[in-house]
């Protein structure tokens, strides 16, 4: 996939005010507007600076973009780290180009959808439900739990704010025993110069116990405010685990390696497996083989049901440097007469 240099696409510089960017994309459409262009490329064209225009004249996506983007060349090879957008604050869904339908995905580029596609899934309604609901900030400072029913309605000309959401990254730990936690967003916005400008606020959250990825927690009133005395919208903070040099994840379920002892293998013990949170007492089956997977049920993410813990054997040798471990090894050599590669010598 190809970087798109969306500036250059307009004809704009990089520090270019929201005015200047307003203006070249209606030259521009104006000239390449498939209904009156005589252009042969008139209508890929058109799309192409629609496609621009989207992310330029939106601050959050444009911030986003600009930071994501920072050293890119316009053709060149680009893949997005697969956390490039954690701490970013956006509003409602993926699409604001009138014209464009957010089920559109064909309207734009897959550079596009790569960025910015998955927002399609948050609209301003609409709570899954696996997401866990907080609601406000109360005098304690921490966000309280509201039922869906409690939720705001647009009456009469009240309009309710637009939702906001952000995808943040904790650590594996706070899924298991829950946890409270300060996170700091960023967004984009237009100082009064029509430049643009991050914009940082800061908000301390509860983690639910037993949080999965991917899952949403709901923040009541953090959102867009509202218009004419309406409510603000909400907040929804999409869960992503911070990597973690020991554990592995995929839903509930958690996967660790655990060094062994040749002996412990060969011979069977009980060993301690370090967990996320605290740890628990393993058997190691006799005659178990490096990458052997054993399952610890129930101990793998909270939850109903909780997930399972699942632990793959890693034998690791001792040094052999000294003279008495050396020798038995050279014992173990003669007793086992042991080929490890018999089967491939023998062609089975």
């Amino acid at each position: 996939m190809e970087f798109k240099d969306y500036y250059a696409v307009l004809g704009v510089e990089r520090d270019a005010t929201q005015d200047e960017i307003k203006r070249a994309y209606r030259k521009l459409a104006r000239k390449y507007h498939p209904d009156v262009s005589k252009e042969a490329d008139a209508d890929a064209r058109f799309k192409e600076l629609g496609e621009a225009y989207e992310v330029l004249k939106d601050p959050e996506k444009r911030l986003a973009y600009d930071q994501v983007g920072r050293g890119q060349r316009a053709g060149q090879d680009f893949r997005p780290p697969p956390d490039w957008d954690t701490g970013f604050e956006f509003r409602g869904g993926g699409y604001t180009q009138e014209g464009y339908a957010r089920e559109d995905s064909a309207a734009f580029s897959d550079f596009f959808e790569s960025l910015f596609g998955q927002r399609r899934g948050y609209g301003s309604t609409g709570f899954g439900s696996t997401g866990f609901d907080s609601t406000g900030f109360g005098s304690d400072g921490f966000a309280h739990g509201e039922s869906d029913g409690a939720r705001y309605r647009t009456r009469g000309a009240n309009v309710r704010g637009e939702d906001h959401h952000a995808k943040v990254s904790i650590a594996l730990e706070d899924a298991y025993r829950g946890a409270t936690r300060t996170l700091t967003l960023q967004s984009g916005e237009i100082d009064e110069q029509g430049r643009l400008r991050s914009r940082h606020r800061t908000l301390k959250v509860r983690i639910p116990k037993g949080v999965k990825q991917g899952q949403r927690i709901r923040l009541s009133g953090q959102g867009e405010p509202g218009l004419g005395g309406g409510p603000a919208g909400d907040l929804y903070l999409e869960i992503e685990f911070e990597p973690h040099r020991r554990y592995q994840v995929e839903g509930r379920d958690v996967t660790v390696k655990l060094p062994v002892a040749p002996w412990e293998a060969a011979l069977g013990a009980t060993v301690t497996v370090p967990m996320p949170e605290g740890s628990v007492e393993m058997k190691i089956p006799p005659d178990s083989q490096s990458g052997r997977r054993l399952r610890l049920k129930g101990r793998g993410i909270p939850g109903q049901p909780p997930g399972d813990c699942y632990v793959t054997l890693e034998v690791v040798l001792p040094s052999a440097k000294r003279d008495d471990v050396k020798a038995a090894y050279r014992q173990l050599a003669a007793v086992a007469g042991f080929n490890p590669r018999a089967d491939a010598e023998n062609g089975s």
